[in-house]
């Protein structure tokens, strides 16, 4: 669960830096900003800037994801044979 919190958070926390860059240099070329579509510009930015700057978190979630679907399916699987058996 670990992996998970800190995978969200810094995606979170890169949003957040993208929206602020993004503010920031719209507010400096044009006087003022939409809100809007600055929100969504630093959305399209840090979905690609995570794809690169977070795949070690991106990926230490998806094994501990897939470790705990396997024993899910182990477990699953151990009843069932119980099952079988009675």
């Amino acid at each position: 669960m670990k992996a998970f919190w800190t995978y969200t958070v810094l995606r979170v926390l890169l949003f957040v830096a993208c929206a602020a860059v993004v503010f920031g240099i719209w507010l400096a070329i044009a006087g003022t900003a939409p809100v809007m579509w600055v929100l969504v510009i630093a959305f399209l930015v840090s979905g690609v800037a995570s794809y690169f700057l977070l795949n070690p978190q991106r990926t230490a979630f998806a094994r501990q994801v897939d470790e705990r679907a396997h024993r899910a399916a182990e477990k699953f699987e151990e009843m069932r044979a119980k099952e079988d058996v009675d």
